[in-house]
């Protein structure tokens, strides 16, 4: 590269140049907001002072226990203050936090950690049987702190060595929550089910962090001082970034261990939480509550919705309690949302049919994601934006992840054509927003968890009585979409749906376990195929299924 004038005894320096890293937004948090509350968490509350100062001690109680720059620290923990403080701990030591979905089964826990290679891994005693099966068959498992939250009323069971609280009250604080070495480095691990129904580790760095933190803000207009209620599990995709947010905000954090309707409620009347995230699943949560519990909740809400598009009954049905819905659109590998639709300047005017439809976008790339569109599967051109011509959704930019930890072959894929290629299919409208027509990956959204149908025809093939099977997504007016298990049983076979259940729930998650089966035949192509296509609009014209607990 050639140098001009203007390269000239202008050095970059530690004066004018430093790395990006959310974890700057907690120092000047602690600096700029201090005396702010930054935590409510029943009863217990913290200012941004104390937050920084938590965060500056287990920093250092970590460090003790041999966490270096490219370590992993795994976190099996709810909504809490600890999570929250190892967000901004963890990174600030140059280590990986893997966040892991508390819903998951023990062998699933232990694949990750050992597959991410966990040294520390900090649980909530709720959780605690879990880890402690988790961890036994691990060649190298990682040390354990326990987590013993004021707020858990449950049985739970501490398994470690060391005890949260006490760890950091044996810690003298370092002196600072440091900038990353360099921005590129990884910031966290967050496993995914893929297309393959194989885990894929999402390595994401600081940059794209830090960068996406600030999208938040910009695209919610966030104002400083926001309320941010956590609806949304901090292990997805580290809460879509939005512990950093509210950090650079000078934000307070509404802490929520358990989630539904009465607490949700609650937080809005009782703390004045005015922004969450969630699925839709917890939106319709809010809407069909009893009325009473929206009793005293006069100030104005606004919520962000991802992995379905919101319906009709939901806008109007919000807009009626004072909730204004923004939808986005993303995924793990662009640190959660990364894409908006917006909403014009009249769209108090429009009509409900109309905010449906512009809601109902996946819409345009965040405001600091360098590209997004809609390309042809073979050619890689971006395909004509006259919202009917079919593509593939790929994103360019900062706020695209690294790669898939030890999968060099699945990355190289990923950004074939110098893209990121989601594997969703979908159209580009005249005025560039992006509309979903269909997934390419045969993945089940179910109460905003992805699902692998893959994943969950393997568990049923391992039954005796299943001769071949095809799971596709069931519309559910509660979760979403949900498991439907099209299978043929063995030459006379009598296998029924409850055998099939408990099967499954002795290899899968409670929430990936299918509640739904059609015996009948699958139709297959010439080369015995099975022709899921066919199977997805059969289900697509069943009538929704009514609410059913898992």
């Amino acid at each position: 590269m050639s140098t001009s004038i203007f390269d000239e005894a202008m050095p970059r320096q530690v004066a004018n140049h430093c790395a990006l890293g959310p974890v700057a937004f907690v120092e000047r948090a602690g600096e700029v907001f201090a005396g702010v509350e930054s935590v409510v968490h029943g009863q217990r509350r913290y200012t941004w002072h104390d937050t920084r100062e938590r965060a500056r001690r287990l920093a250092a109680a970590l460090t003790g226990l041999g966490i270096e720059r490219g370590d992993t620290v795994s976190l099996l923990l709810s909504n809490t203050p600890e999570m929250l403080e190892a967000h901004y701990a963890v990174p600030a030591l140059g280590a990986v936090i893997n966040a892991l979905n508390t819903r998951l089964d023990a062998a699933a826990l232990g694949w990750q950690m050992q597959h991410c290679e966990a040294q520390v891994l900090i649980v909530d005693s709720a959780f605690g049987v879990t880890a402690r099966q988790a961890v036994a068959k691990l060649a190298h498992p990682p040390t354990i702190v326990d987590v013993i939250d004021s707020e858990f009323t449950g049985s739970g069971e501490p398994v470690g060595a060391h005890e949260y609280e006490a760890l950091l009250a044996a810690s003298d604080p370092i002196e600072r929550l440091p900038n990353p070495f360099d921005e590129w480095d990884a910031i966290a691990v967050s496993y995914t089910s893929g297309t393959t129904g194989e885990p894929k580790g999402v390595v994401t760095h600081h940059r794209g962090a830090y960068l996406n933190a600030v999208c938040n803000a910009v695209t919610w207009t966030l104002p400083q001082g926001a309320r941010y209620l956590w609806t949304l599990p901090m292990f997805h995709c580290n809460g879509w970034c939005f512990p950093w947010t509210v950090a650079m905000l000078g934000g307070t954090h509404v802490c929520l261990r358990e989630v539904n309707a009465a607490t949700i409620l609650a937080a809005f009347r009782e703390h004045r939480a005015d922004h969450y995230c969630a699925a839709p699943l917890v939106h319709e949560m809010i809407l069909k509550a009893d009325p009473a519990l929206h009793a005293g909740i006069d100030h104005p809400i606004r919520g962000m919705v991802a992995a379905a598009a919101p319906p009709a009954t939901m806008i109007s049905g919000m807009q009626a309690l004072g909730i204004d819905i923004t939808h986005v659109y993303g995924l793990t590998e662009v640190y959660g949302p990364a894409a908006v639709a917006l909403k014009p300047a009249d769209w108090t005017e429009r009509s409900l049919e109309e905010k449906t439809r512009l809601n109902g976008r996946q819409g345009v790339r965040y405001a600091l994601q360098d590209g997004m569109t809609v390309v042809d599967p073979d050619t890689r051109e971006p395909v004509p934006a006259d919202g009917i011509t079919q593509g593939e959704i790929v994103f360019r930019g900062n706020i695209v992840m690294k790669g898939y930890l030890k999968r060099p072959d699945a990355t190289a894929e990923a950004f074939q054509g110098g893209w990121f290629r989601t594997g969703d299919l979908a159209v580009l409208e005249p005025d560039g927003h992006v509309r979903i027509r269909d997934r390419a990956k045969d993945i089940i959204i179910t109460g905003g968890e992805n699902v692998s149908s893959l994943e969950i025809e393997d568990a049923l093939y391992a039954h005796p009585g299943v001769g071949a099977c095809a799971v596709v997504a069931l519309p559910h007016p509660h979760w979403g979409e949900t498991p439907l298990a099209f299978v043929e049983r063995v030459p006379g076979g009598e296998v029924t749906p409850d055998q099939l259940i408990a099967h499954c729930r002795e290899r899968l998650a409670g929430f990936k376990v299918p509640h739904h089966f059609r015996f009948e035949p699958i139709e297959r192509t010439a080369t015995g195929k099975i022709r899921k296509n066919v199977l997805r609009e059969r289900a697509r014209a069943i009538e929704p299924v009514p609410q059913k607990d898992r």
